[in-house]
């Protein structure tokens, strides 16, 4: 990929640095003739830093790095990585697929240092279109300048998400005017602020949520806090992880999927949860384990309630708790507990980045408002011109945040903005086949 001279015009500009627009870069780097830029607002890359627990590990294996779907050759590859780093054999001994948290985020920083398409420190401030060409005001090390691209991709991924019950909490601690309330991506940063406190809730049902509460409890008796784990799902819903079901992390599958009416899209979005937000299965039962284990010398200041959404939050000055109002949804009863601290691990949604209202006209819309993504990732009034990374999951499906598809999407993209097939793209890779079988007459329910 070529450097354009100051003031050239780039054949695309795209907007945050994870791993998918990572990817990305790492794809487009040997592609000759093309000229791009990544500009990322954070110094420099760090994925989720969080929640880089010791033992914690991706739920994808190792094939669903930058690059390897699409190109197995790549110098990008997380085998080169290993390799580059003396741990290959390491690795290979320790016989386990999938690298640790902590292990890809170094990965993607030892890519990220290789590519001068990638721009750290650098903040998009506005967007506007002119005459074919989309200009960036940006902040950066050099200073405030205007890059130009004729075409866009948005991967400034998803936010943390708390439900709106808890907001309020949540602001209050922020002003230091609460307890101590706070969403699971500053976990590690506020664990031995936490564990000072007599009582902890987690809210939630995901990985993230299962991993602090299983670290907690081990540390439990140590610090001697009550710990409490809600959820508003009916069970700790363990990940379903077998193949057929991947198979639904498939090109079929996204045609099958994108094709839906809107509002059947929705409806699946909420019925498949456990099939990309459940737990390790490995985790559930190292969680329940640990519970017996402890339960010989008499029972764990826990509990874990199921079935209960959190409709209300309030601090209590003098007690020194947070009331958290819940719902049983099942029983239709309601009740509250008590908690001096508390963790929303609820997850991430996708917000849409500031500057993208100067380039509203040029954005197409679905009946929601929301992103109209085209199957080829394009969400531009004009086919082909802005292109979005993780923002899809309304039109693509759960298979949106799998890292294991980020290739194939970028694959896809750069075929669109090049206008050749620079990877080849995968179009059938499923035994299964998920619509009616062709020559049947298909009548879709509006």
């Amino acid at each position: 990929m070529s450097t354009p001279a100051d003031g050239a015009i780039h054949d695309f500009a795209a907007i945050g640095v994870g791993p998918f627009n990572l990817g990305l870069a790492a794809l487009a780097e040997p592609v000759e003739g093309l000229a791009g830029v990544f500009l990322e607002q954070r110094e420099t890359f760090d994925w989720h830093p969080g929640m880089m627990l010791e033992p914690a590990h991706l739920q994808v294996p190792f094939m669903a790095d930058l690059v390897t779907m699409a190109d197995p050759t790549s110098p990008y590859s997380f085998l080169n990585f290993l390799k580059q780093t003396g741990r290959l054999y390491r690795f290979y001994i320790r016989e386990d697929f999938y690298p640790l948290r902590a292990e890809y985020n170094q990965y993607c920083q030892w890519v990220a240092g290789q590519l001068t398409s990638v721009r750290f420190g650098t903040t998009v401030l506005d967007a506007v279109y002119d005459d074919g060409v989309y200009r960036l005001a940006v902040s950066g090390p050099c200073g405030r300048e205007v890059l130009s691209a004729r075409r866009l991709v948005l991967g400034t991924g998803t936010s943390p998400y708390v439900p709106e019950a808890g907001r309020g909490i949540m602001a209050d601690a922020a002003a230091g005017r609460g307890g101590v309330a706070f969403h699971n991506a500053d976990y590690l940063a506020r664990k031995a602020e936490l564990q000072q406190r007599r009582s902890i809730t987690i809210i939630g049902s995901g990985q993230s949520a299962a991993e602090i509460y299983y670290e907690l409890l081990q540390e439990a008796d140590v610090h001697g806090y009550r710990l409490d784990w809600v959820t508003r799902s009916g069970r700790f819903f363990p990940l379903e992880y077998t193949k057929l079901t991947l198979e639904m992390t498939s090109p079929e599958y996204v045609d099958y999927f994108h094709g839906l009416p809107q509002e059947r899209r929705d409806h699946l979005n909420k019925a498949q949860k456990n099939l990309y937000k459940g737990i390790n299965p490995d985790l559930v039962d190292a969680i329940y384990d640990l519970l017996y284990t402890r339960s010989l010398s008499g029972m764990v200041d826990t509990r874990l309630l199921t079935h209960s959404t959190l409709t209300a939050a309030g601090w209590d000055a003098a007690a020194g708790t947070h009331t958290l109002h819940l719902h049983h949804d099942e029983q239709g009863a309601a009740y509250s507990l008590d908690s001096e601290a508390v963790v929303f691990a609820t997850g991430y949604g996708y917000r849409e980045p500031e500057f993208v209202s100067g380039i509203r006209d040029r954005i197409a819309r679905d009946s929601a408002g929301r992103f109209a993504v085209d199957r080829n990732y394009s969400t531009g009034v004009v086919p082909g011109e802005i292109f979005v990374q993780n923002a899809e999951l309304h039109t693509h499906g759960f298979a949106t945040p799998d890292l294991g598809m980020g290739a194939y999407r970028n694959s896809c993209i750069l075929r669109e903005i090049t206008g050749r097939e620079v990877y080849p793209v995968e179009r059938s890779i499923a035994f299964q086949q998920f619509g009616a079988p062709a020559g049947i007459t298909v009548q879709v329910p509006a």
